[in-house]
């Protein structure tokens, strides 16, 4: 991400409160648009507006190192981890702040294995991973992506995420040409997540 500030991460541990909500604004901020450029377009199809939303729940997802993980956490108060499939490389938390600020902060469970956060790490180093957008029904969107869109899912149909969302991923072009992983999910049937 060419905006992409590497102390933004230090400043998501840092010991004043007002320097994490800022940071966490201006990673949200960066993350955000470059999602809304890459979606835009998602937004003239009526049907997949109302799955989205008209003021869509986003979240930002951060993947950082395992030790700079161990370092965000305790300073933000030691927020609850997300329950993660045992198949996904993934340990995360979320962090919410005022103003709908909501990043999703990820680490690898295996930093030198294959699953998809310790490749990013591996290939981009720590920042914006994924854009997550809340779904009422993702095979649904999945649906009218990949017919109305052009857009393939990277699977068939959604699959059980964190905290027993649903979830599908989509690879999106960005304004630069840069791909965008933009995540759908579906809360949980009983409302969490």
């Amino acid at each position: 991400m060419s905006d992409w500030k590497q102390e933004w991460i230090i400043g998501l541990y840092s010991e004043n409160a007002g320097e994490r909500a800022a940071t966490a604004g201006e990673i949200y901020a960066s993350g955000h648009v470059r999602a809304n450029a890459a979606t835009g377009v998602w937004w003239t199809n009526d049907e997949l507006r109302r799955l989205l939303g008209d003021q869509p729940q986003v979240t930002v997802g951060v993947a950082v190192q395992p030790e700079t993980f161990a370092k965000i956490r305790p300073a933000n108060g030691m927020p609850r981890l997300a329950e993660v499939p045992a198949e996904q490389d993934a340990i995360e938390f979320e962090l919410h702040y005022a103003g709908g600020i909501a990043l999703d902060v990820l680490t690898s469970r295996e930093p030198e294995g294959a699953g998809a956060i310790a490749k990013f790490l591996a290939k981009q180093g720590e920042g914006v991973q994924q854009v997550e957008f809340r779904c009422s029904d993702v095979d649904r969107a999945t649906e009218i992506l990949r017919e109305q869109f052009g857009v393939t899912g990277i699977y068939a149909e959604a699959r059980p995420g964190a905290d027993g969302t649903q979830v599908n991923f989509f690879l999106v072009a960005g304004t630069d040409g840069k791909k965008v992983l933009i995540e759908l999910y579906q809360p949980a049937r009983d409302g969490t997540a």
